[in-house]
C-alpha cells in the first residue's frame, strides 16, 4: 500500500515534470500554457494513485480500477481539441499543444504508477522535441525561402485576418506561424512569420499589406 511519503513525492514530481513542458508552451504564447499542463498532469497522477489505492482496498475482488486510468487518455481529447484553432487565413494551429497535453497526461499516469524512469525520460524527450525540432521544422519549411517576421496592427474587423492571408497567398508567400493578440481600442496585433522565394518583393508586400483597409501599422520585426 502507498504511504503518505510516496503520495506526496509523486504529486510533486508530477508538477515538476509537467512544468518543464508547460514553460515551453507558455513562452510561445500557446493556448494551453504552464498552469494547464500542470493541472492535467496533476489530475492524471491523482487518478493513477486512486487506481492503485482502490486495487489495494479491493484486492482479490473483480473491481477494475484500471479503467480510471484508461479514461484519462481518452477523456483528455476534449481539452486538446480546445487548443486546436483554424485561423481566418486557413492556418491550423494548436496541434502540437494538444499533443503535449496528451503526453503530459500519460506522464502523470506514469508518475502516479511509480514508473519514474519512463516519466522522466519522456519529459526530457518532449522538451528536446519542442525546443529543438521546432527550429529544425522551421528550417525545413523555409528551405530555399527567405524568412521574415512581420508585426501588423489592425482594427479588429470581421475577415481582416483572411484579407491578409489572401494577399500573402497572392504573392506566393508561405505562412510559417501567426500569433494574434487583442489590444485596447478595438485593435488586434498580429505577429506573422512568412517565407518567400523572392526577397526583392518584401517592400512591395509591406506596402500592399499597409494598403488594406483598417490596417494601422505594418513593420518587419528583427
Amino acid at each position: 500500500m502507498l504511504d503518505n511519503k510516496q503520495v506526496v513525492l509523486r504529486l510533486i514530481l508530477s508538477i515538476v515534470l509537467s512544468s518543464l513542458i508547460g514553460i515551453d508552451r507558455e513562452s510561445t504564447k500557446k493556448p494551453a500554457g504552464l498552469r494547464t499542463h500542470i493541472l492535467v498532469s496533476l489530475g492524471s497522477t491523482l487518478i493513477m494513485l486512486l487506481s492503485l489505492h482502490l486495487n489495494t482496498m479491493y484486492e482479490g475482488s473483480i473491481y477494475y480500477s484500471d479503467r480510471l486510468a484508461a479514461q484519462v487518455i481518452s477523456g483528455i481529447g476534449f481539452l486538446g481539441a480546445g487548443t486546436i484553432l483554424r485561423r481566418d487565413s486557413g492556418v491550423v494551429t494548436g496541434l502540437t499543444t494538444a499533443a503535449s497535453l496528451w503526453v503530459v497526461a500519460a506522464i502523470g499516469l506514469a508518475v502516479g504508477a511509480g514508473f519514474y524512469l519512463g516519466a522522466v525520460l519522456t519529459t526530457a524527450l518532449v522538451v528536446i522535441t519542442l525546443m529543438s525540432f521546432h527550429r529544425v521544422g522551421r528550417r525545413l519549411k523555409s528551405k530555399g525561402f527567405y524568412t521574415i517576421s512581420l508585426s501588423i496592427i489592425s482594427i479588429d474587423s470581421p475577415g481582416q485576418v483572411g484579407k491578409i492571408g489572401q494577399l500573402l497567398g497572392d504573392y506566393g508567400v508561405n505562412i510559417l506561424s501567426i500569433d494574434i493578440e487583442h489590444k485596447e481600442d478595438e485593435l488586434i496585433s498580429m505577429d506573422i512569420e512568412i517565407a518567400m522565394k523572392d526577397p526583392n518583393i518584401k517592400y512591395e508586400l509591406l506596402n500592399s499589406i499597409a494598403s488594406i483597409d483598417n490596417i494601422v501599422e505594418v513593420s518587419q520585426r528583427n
